[in-house]
Formats: structure tokens, sequence, C-alpha cells
């Protein structure tokens, strides 16, 4: 790795500045005596108007905050700082001076988060409240939680036009779900490709000693190191020295870490499915989702490659689309990118049709508001589609680990397109718990009982003597839902840790066996085999044994 790669420039074209420290601590100061958090935000607007702009919808806020502006001072300072960076609605620099008095509006100006225009004082970036509490996991630096700011281009619902290509994306869904879905475990080292503004770095920084940032972007990075010692004091970095905790690498996928290993990587990378053209030039690619690569080439390569940077037992976690071919299930090419000596689980949680993903992804970056520039754009999405035959794409979860011993013990395709609990992370991580568990203890000689969250419905048609349908049901982590058959059904009702599953299993076959044509190995064999699939599901347990979590 050559010294090129690190990343430490503070003052990028473009992107707010990281080298003034006195303006920092000024910022900082002023927004927190503001209260410009996710609950002074909340309290401000009232829970409709918040939920509104969480939807990304302008309408009501401004009619809160104009009233809001006439307030009491400090009511007003906030509704001044909320008006200018989550509204972009540009403001007098009198009201931003009496609302940030420390940093003020040239402070502002100079930290590159605001420009004057037509005698007023716009915002040239979006600068948002964002945290966590704390959760399990998340306390190797002792403090849990945290309460951020979080700075990112001005978004497509803030202003005009089609986004600009090396658009550095903010708080979204997607980052959210990868939140969501990351398994938070102690790491010593964590790899973060693909920062963006830094969202995943964040929390990395709460169970990791050490994390690696990495993007294509320069002005990426540039947000990323921004918020970084923006919020020091909160994410535990010394201003100073950075570096001990967080290095920032520029380059393109795993090229800026080639030859190391990590214990955990967590990844939102652009994998948006973009039509590919003659002479394209990366300045024509939205670098915030688009890899440039053909189809789903970006993920399928990740997927291939990730394990490549993986130290024994550590672990990827990365969102992806992939396409399905017609006439195909949706797991077929998933299967075909995973190594055998990989541990594996896919999840999909959504699929659309050509037509819905190419109106989705014109829209996200505004291409829509240009007509013809929109027609053109979405026949190329359905010619690329057509080229390939592609019938359909789909989005999901994907987890990824190397194995410590070098033998698979994990390898799921499901699709979930139910809402499931959040956040989702702890639960997967118990699912893995109990699929190591099941590779390394006898399940006939355990002791099983049923996890807290399950119930159980039966359904059957009025007068009718025996139930004609048997659901077990999870009330937590994935919601699954298991159709029993009646000798699973009654080996269910029997756990409660006294006998063990082979005893338990040996009372059912005394009971049912003794038909012609009944084989009772066959029968206990399968009976065992539907058994370890509740088990690994987390509709039962080992008795003080593997985790729960619902997963």
């Amino acid at each position: 790795m050559t010294e090129s790669t690190h990343f430490t420039a503070g003052n990028t074209p473009d992107a707010p500045r990281s080298d003034l420290p006195d303006l920092l601590d000024a910022l900082a100061a002023d927004l927190r005596d503001v209260g410009y958090t996710l609950d002074g935000v909340a309290d401000l607007l009232g829970a409709s108007a918040n939920s509104a702009l969480s939807r990304d919808q302008l309408i009501p806020a401004p009619i809160v905050t104009e009233t809001a502006a006439h307030g009491e001072p400090r009511t007003a300072a906030l509704a001044a700082v909320v008006r200018f960076w989550l509204l972009a609605v540009p403001q007098a620099a009198a009201a931003l001076d009496a609302a940030l008095p420390r940093v003020r509006t040239e402070g502002l100006v100079a930290l590159g988060l605001a420009e004057a225009v037509e005698g007023q004082i716009a915002a040239a970036a979006d600068l948002r409240p964002y945290g966590w509490e704390a959760t399990a996991g998340e306390g190797a630096s002792g403090s849990g939680g945290a309460e951020l700011w979080v700075a990112s281009d001005l978004a497509a619902h803030q202003r005009p036009g089609v986004l600009r290509h090396d658009h550095v994306l903010g708080i979204g869904q997607a980052s959210t779900t990868l939140v969501q879905t990351t398994i938070r475990r102690h790491a010593a080292r964590a790899l973060d490709l693909g920062t963006g503004c830094g969202i995943q770095t964040f929390h990395l920084l709460h169970h990791s000693e050490h994390v690696t940032a990495t993007d294509i972007s320069e002005r990426a990075l540039a947000f990323t190191r921004f918020n970084l010692l923006l919020n020091a004091e909160a994410l535990h970095v010394d201003r100073a020295r950075p570096e001990d905790r967080v290095s920032l690498r520029l380059g393109s996928l795993l090229e800026p870490v080639a030859g190391e290993e990590f214990d955990l990587v967590v990844s939102n990378p652009p994998f948006v499915i973009t039509p590919r053209s003659t002479g394209e030039a990366a300045a024509d690619q939205f670098t915030y989702r688009d890899g440039g690569l053909p189809g789903d080439d970006i993920v399928a390569s990740l997927v291939r490659s990730l394990p490549e940077v993986l130290a024994p037992g550590g672990t990827a976690q990365l969102l992806g689309n992939w396409e399905i071919t017609a006439g195909t299930s949706w797991e077929e090419r998933p299967q075909s990118w995973a190594s055998p000596d990989t541990d594996v689980w896919f999840i999909q949680r959504e699929q659309l049709g050509p037509e819905q993903y190419a109106e989705t992804w014109l829209q996200d970056a505004s291409e829509n508001r240009d007509r013809r520039h929109y027609q053109d754009a979405y026949a190329a999405y359905l010619d690329d589609f057509a080229s390939r035959d592609v019938g359909g794409v789909g989005f999901g979860m994907i987890w990824l680990r190397r194995p410590a011993g070098g033998q698979r013990r994990v390898c799921r395709f499901e699709e979930i397109t139910y809402p499931i609990e959040q956040p989702v992370g702890p639960h997967l991580g118990a699912g893995v718990d109990r699929a190591d568990w099941l590779a390394g203890n006898d399940l006939s000689a355990s002791h099983l009982l049923v996890a807290d969250d399950v119930t159980e419905e039966r359904h059957q048609r009025p007068g009718a003597e025996h139930p004609g349908v048997i659901l077990l049901r999870q009330g937590a982590g994935l919601r699954r839902t298991n159709l029993l058959s009646t000798e699973l059904a009654g080996f269910v009702s029997a756990c409660d840790g006294d006998l063990s599953a082979g005893q338990i299993i040996g009372a059912l076959e005394a009971l049912l066996g003794g038909a012609d044509g009944f084989e009772g190995d066959a029968f206990r064999a399968g009976l065992l085999a539907e058994v370890a699939n509740l088990v690994r599901d987390g509709f039962l347990l080992p008795s003080g044994g593997a985790s729960s979590g619902g997963a």
C-alpha cells in the first residue's frame, strides 16, 4: 500500500474544512447550546411535522418553524438553525449570528457550510443531528450511545436540479438499514468500505479498536474527516492524533487495503445497477451509488473478494442488489458468487421489476426533473435489463464469514419481505451462534426449551376433531412462521428441558410407530432434522446453551 492512499487533507474543494479546530469547537458548542439535537428538533417541530420531515416532506416543518422564529430567543434560535440546514431556507446573517454566536456566519462560510446568496446566507451542505442509544455490544469504549452532527451534501429535496455526480450521500434508508443489520461485537480492526459521509464508521468506533474507512471519492473522505473531527469527543477520537483510531484511505473497493485483514467489514457499496454507455467517464457516474461495473457485478465481486481481507473468524456485512434472470429463482445468482469455503447468509428484503427499479433510481438523483433526459434514461434502463433477460432485481442483506476452522457452518438464502424487529443485528448474531452450536453439539443428547417469544396457532374446520394447520410464530427478531407436522408439534410441546431431544423422539416413535410401512430410522432422522431447523431459526433453544434473539 502506498502512502498516497492515506487521506489526511483538511481542505478539499467543495467540501467542509476540517483543518480549522477552533471553528469546529465553536460550532459544536453553539449547536449544543441551541439544542440542535434529535430530541431538540423533534420537540420544536412536534410529532407530525417531524415525521413528515423524516420522509423528506418539507411543507409542515416550515409552517411550524415560521411561528417558532417569532417566539422566545432560544426557540427562535433553534428555529433558525433548523430552517437553515434541515429545510435549506436561506437566513439573514443576523439571525444566524444570534443563533450561533461563537462560530457566527463568517465561521460557517470559512468551514464551507454556508455561502452568501443574494444578500442572505444559504446552506452549502446539510448538517443534521444524528445519534443512537446504547445497545448490547457497543460498549467497547465504555460510552454506549452517541449524539452527533453529520454533514453531507444537500439532498434532492433540499436543492433544485439533478444531483452533482460526486454527491456525498447523507443519512438515508440504506445506511440506517446497514446500521441496524450489523452484528455489534468487539473488533480489533474494522473496515468501512465505501464510507460516504462516515455513518458506519461512527458506529464501528464504539465497538472497534481501530477503523479503516475507504472511498473512491475524495469529497466523501473530506466529509467523513470533517464529521470525525467535529464529533471527536463523542467518538473518542483524539483530534490531534485521529490516525490512532481511524485511517482514511482513498481508492476503489479493496485496493486501499490489499494484503490486510480485518475482524469486521461493513459496506453500503455503490450497488445500484446502472446502464453502461460507450465512452462513459467516471465523471458521468453518481459515485455514491454507481460502482461503474455492468449489472450486479459490483456486488458479485465483493461477495467473491471480501473473504480475502477477513481474519480467521472475521465477518463482513453489506447491502446489495442482484439481478434475477427471467424464469429463475432469485437465489441462483447469489449462490453462484459464494465460495464453498465461506459462511454465507443472504436475506432478500425486496424485489422490483425493471420498470419500478428504473423509476426508483432515476427519481433518487432527481433525473426525473428533465423530461427528455428522464425518457432517454428510462429507456436505457429497460434496454440494459432486456439485454441480460433480467425479469427483476432483488435487494437485501448479506453476511459473510471466513470460518476460523476452515469449514462452512452457515449457508442460507431466504426471502423475508414482511416487517422485522429493528435493530435486527443482535438477532442475526444469535442465529449465527445457534448455527455454530448445532455444528459443535449432539442435538439428540441436548435438552431444549421453547423460546419466550414463540406462540402456537391451531386452525381447524368447525366440528373437526383435529387441527388441519399448526403454526409456530416468533414475536421478535426475524418473526418467522413455521408450519408444523403433528409429530413436530408433539415434540415442541414436550420441550420443557426435562427430556433430551432423543428421548422425546423415542417416545413419539413408540406412540406413532407400529403401522404398516413405518420406518423407525427414517422417522427419527427426519424429525431430528426438523428439530435442528427449529433450533437454527430460534424457535427452540438449548437449555442453558446458544443464544436466543428470535433470529
